[in-house]
């Protein structure tokens, strides 16, 4: 059968939300990779909604899961049901969302904590030694996770210094990295890219998302029981 990627989404937008273009990537790589994705994200309003056009918040209130049915086309459902026991891998698109509604890592910084749902699934993968791929800034929210789990990955957001400090002192190690590029944790089967954390560009975003979605799809080219996926 073919392999079963959730996807988690915080919004649809980069300044309160999914980056639209990485989760887009994402989900069209993991397409072409032959893999079925599930999307989730949280059915709680966001922490704001910004206005994309001048970057200033507006005082609406908005829905996290009902803004990322709009990057999905409406096929998205609640974190809260998600399980990595129907799951044999995570990707967490960037986007300042998932540092604004998957955790309160913009406002507390390494004071911060993970949404529980998805403190609880990034757990189930990691007891499971189940692939995870953290894009953009989810490898600073990816690190917090770990710290609660034990657990000292290698992970990059690209070369901001102040947001690489922050994923060592979580007790995770920081390798800088060209956009177009991933760095790969093999021990706990981590992968991550700096997508939009670099930019300029949708080109090298992509390259380095392909280049993501290339590893998690080579580890899961044998199941546990070493037959291949079809």
């Amino acid at each position: 059968m073919p392999a079963r990627i959730g996807v988690v989404l915080s919004g649809c937008g980069y300044l309160d939300g999914s980056e639209i273009q990485e989760a887009v990537f994402t989900l069209y790589f993991l397409d072409r990779a032959g893999a079925r994705t599930y999307c989730f994200a949280p059915d709680r309003l966001q922490m704001h909604v910004v206005d994309h056009l001048t970057g200033q918040p507006t005082g609406e209130q908005r829905n996290t899961l009902a803004e990322a049915a709009r990057i999905t086309r409406g096929k998205v459902t609640d974190l809260a049901r998600a399980s990595m026991t129907e799951l044999d891998a995570l990707v967490l698109p960037g986007g300042y969302g998932a540092a604004k509604n998957l955790s309160d890592f913009a406002t507390k910084g390494t004071d911060c904590t993970v949404d529980p749902q998805l403190r609880r699934l990034i757990g189930e993968a990691v007891t499971a030694r189940k692939p995870i791929v953290a894009i953009c800034i989810s490898p600073a929210i990816l690190a917090i996770a770990l710290r609660t789990a034990g657990i000292s990955a290698k992970l990059t957001i690209g070369d901001d210094r102040e947001t690489a400090n922050a994923i060592e002192q979580l007790g995770c190690s920081h390798e800088d990295c060209p956009v177009d590029r991933a760095i790969v944790d093999e021990q706990h089967r981590i992968v991550s890219t700096p997508a939009y954390m670099l930019g300029p560009g949708p080109k090298g975003v992509a390259d380095g998302i392909e280049q993501a979605i290339s590893t998690l799809m080579r580890w899961l080219c044998v199941n546990e029981s070493g037959a291949p996926y079809a």
